[in-house]
């Protein structure tokens, strides 16, 4: 596997070695000890899968006070994934990186704790899973605005489109009244 900082260097993007022949392919996507050689522990405790139809957006999601680190591949389709780094010490606070990830270049990306997570389909249908370092607890979870100014993410949408959100993801709060990480 391949581990390369982003321009948010704690957020890693991670190619795996795919095996392919004509029957298919094969990678690892979970070694224990090459992620943790670059400073990726588990345990993992919580799987999740999303489903989700072209410019659909989520996010951008956070947990407060039991922040979770995230790692993250699309098994079907294609999606533009964005990390916001909400750490207030952070000399990068507020800025933002996006990964393309598909089912065809198995590109994985690794999202620490302190940042808030998103991500767009821009295929017809998707398919996301990832793996998190904490459990979900509803009441500690937390949302910034998707199209916050201050954030300014270039989101790949077509000219005049707008993404579907959920009411809650649409009231979010802007980055400036946000709850964020010391």
């Amino acid at each position: 596997m391949q581990f390369a900082p982003t321009r948010l260097p704690e957020v890693l993007q991670i190619s795996p070695r795919v095996f392919g022949d004509a029957r298919g392919y094969f990678f690892e996507s979970w070694n224990a000890r090459e992620f943790e050689a670059v400073g990726i522990r588990g345990p993992f405790v919580q799987d999740n899968h999303s489903h989700s139809r072209r410019h659909t957006l989520r996010g951008l999601h956070y947990q407060l006070t039991r922040p979770q680190g995230k790692l993250l591949r699309v098994t079907r389709g294609e999606v533009f994934d964005v990390a916001v780094d909400l750490r207030r010490s952070s000399p990068r606070f507020g800025q933002w990186v996006g990964v393309l990830l598909s089912e065809d270049n198995h590109t994985l990306l690794w999202i620490p704790p302190g940042f808030a997570h998103g991500y767009l389909a821009l295929s017809e249908e998707v398919d996301f899973l990832y793996k998190c370092t904490e459990f979900y607890v509803p009441e500690d979870e937390r949302a910034v605005r998707w199209d916050d100014p201050q954030i300014g993410i270039h989101w790949p949408l077509p000219e005049g489109a707008m993404p579907t959100v959920s009411a809650r993801d649409g009231a979010a709060r802007l980055l400036s009244a946000a709850d964020c990480f010391a």
